[in-house]
């Protein structure tokens, strides 16, 4: 089913986003990665929305159907970008799933409305200030550099993929390279990878919503998965949940396994809609 795409409005551009679900369940707003878009959720959006979630997958900032023009790409203005989904589809309470680096704008969004973000979902989560070095931080630079750089981010992804990858991950692949392709998408991906994410750390002391921490324990973007997992969930006092064999997108490599674990964690929150 092909879903219509809504814009949301903000001071400098537009958000892409869609919904899916009954119109009075509880909201799940899904976040994807950087260099990713919102049919990152294409196999766990639906698997919810049956479990009678509405759910919400937005493109980040200069991704996807997004407006390029923004000015900040950092994590704590993806977060502000979640609030104001949340506000615009007049929620009263809501949920939140982040992955990557898309995980510290739910982590930042979750402290700054404490009041209505219930819980969060943070896979494959950069959360943390993780200096790199310097020198890795030039390559990556020149590896993702035009013209070569969407060809370059479309090999990268399919390693993130290293157990299950989905059946349709080649056709999946092109169209992210060839979304990269269009003007100032590709700047966008650069700006969001310099972000060190420590304006998002530095909120973690002030989140209030339960947390499930999800890793793959083949993830390559971390040396040492479940050690990064143990720690994202130690500073959060959450739950983690490692998924064997699974890399950096557990939820589109193994959906018949995450999305009930997910659709488990969030369930309580059906429970206090039935039953206010």
């Amino acid at each position: 089913m092909s879903l219509q795409t809504q814009f949301l409005v903000r001071p400098e551009g537009r958000i892409a986003f869609d919904l899916r679900g009954p119109s009075n369940g509880p909201l799940v707003v899904a976040v994807p990665s950087l260099g990713d878009v919102r049919a990152e959720y294409r196999f766990l959006a639906p698997r919810l929305a049956e479990q009678g979630f509405r759910v919400a997958t937005l493109d980040v900032r200069g991704h996807g159907e997004s407006d390029v023009g923004f000015s900040d790409f950092t994590s704590a203005a993806v977060g502000s970008d979640v609030v104001a989904l949340i506000d615009h589809l007049g929620a009263r309470k809501a949920q939140v799933i982040g992955t990557s680096m898309a995980a510290a704008g739910a982590v930042w969004a979750a402290a700054e409305r404490p009041e209505t973000i219930e819980r969060i979902v943070l896979v494959g989560p950069f959360v943390r200030a993780i200096p790199a070095p310097a020198w890795l931080r030039i390559a990556m630079k020149l590896l993702f550099m035009r013209p070569w750089g969407p060809s370059a981010w479309g090999l990268y992804y399919k390693s993130l993929y290293p157990t299950s990858p989905p059946a349709d991950l080649a056709t999946y692949r092109a169209e992210l390279v060839a979304n990269l392709r269009q003007p100032g998408r590709l700047e966008a991906l650069h700006a969001m990878l310099a972000d060190d994410k420590s304006a998002c750390e530095a909120r973690i002391p002030e989140v209030r919503a339960r947390t499930l921490v999800m890793m793959g324990s083949r993830d390559p973007d971390f040396p040492k998965p479940e050690a990064e997992a143990r720690l994202v969930a130690e500073r959060l006092s959450a739950e983690h949940v490692m998924i064997e064999g699974a890399g950096h997108y557990p939820h589109a490599e193994m959906p018949d396994l995450v999305a009930p674990r997910i659709a488990s964690f969030l369930a309580p929150v059906q429970e206090e809609v039935a039953h206010p």
